[in-house]
């Protein structure tokens, strides 16, 4: 009897030895390559803010490369005014979005998006250039509901700030096949040149369809071509676009920005 109680206090104690050296490692790894964690996810997003502003990034120093050629500002949604951050190189707007003081509930009729939460800040990146502006590209970050999930990315504009450059998500779990078509490099070919705003006005009309694009139609210049099994995600991705450059979102900032302000 006292030898199997002997042996089931072994087994214990061995075991609590077990997960406290267990815990003791992954908490140390943790801590240790945070940093690590913390450079990739730059890079990671540099990266796409390059390709949604079509600038090549092969064989190229990510880092160097975006610090010589984008300039990072941070916008007042509100005003449409360029403002500061306390922190801005820790500045998340997602959980800032999520702060009282720093974000806003979006109320169901406003948010079409379906992200129920918005940061009052949004950082938006200047591709800097020679033009009177200073700048020859503005690329804008985006999120909304898909199927299943919410889709991360940037849309990238052209100095008229109306022609599209590009669009790229970095972060979305969507159905490999159907809604992760977002990633086809084919579709994503037909997004560059293509129109958020008709003329005279700052109401997007930028959005995807069922089915390919008549080029003939006067509609063209504004629709992309739909996702074939995938109506939910196609209407998702329509309605973050739609709601990022609407009032509620960068329409302030790009019509201070084309009136020369901002």
């Amino acid at each position: 009897m006292s030898a199997n109680k002997d042996s089931i206090g072994r087994t214990i104690t061995v075991a609590v030895l077990l997960c406290v050296v267990c815990s003791v490692v992954v908490s140390a790894s943790a801590v240790l390559l945070k940093p690590k964690q913390i450079a990739n996810k730059n890079l990671d997003r540099q990266t796409n803010i390059l390709a949604a502003a079509g600038i090549a990034t092969a064989g190229k120093d990510i880092p160097a490369l975006f610090g010589e050629v984008i300039e990072k500002r941070f916008v007042d949604l509100r005003s449409g005014k360029y403002t500061e951050v306390s922190d801005p190189a820790r500045y998340d707007a997602k959980k800032a979005a999520k702060e009282s003081d720093t974000g806003v509930a979006l109320e169901r009729g406003i948010d079409i998006a379906s992200i129920k939460y918005q940061a009052k800040v949004m950082p938006v990146y200047l591709v800097k250039g020679e033009s009177e502006t200073g700048y020859d590209k503005v690329i804008l970050p985006v999120h909304g509901y898909g199927l299943w999930s919410t889709l991360y990315g940037f849309l990238a504009l052209e100095s008229d700030l109306n022609t599209v450059v590009g669009l790229g998500f970095y972060s979305h779990a969507e159905t490999p096949g159907l809604g992760g078509e977002v990633d086809n490099p084919n579709w994503k070919a037909v997004w560059p040149g293509k129109e958020v705003y008709p003329a005279g006005s700052m109401v997007p009309e930028l959005g995807l369809i069922k089915g390919s694009v008549d080029k003939t139609s006067p509609k063209a210049k504004h629709q992309i071509d739909g996702l074939a099994g995938a109506t939910l995600t196609a209407n998702g991705v329509t309605n973050l676009v739609q709601f990022w450059m609407g009032k509620n979102g960068y329409a302030p900032f790009l019509a201070n920005l084309k009136a020369g302000g901002a």
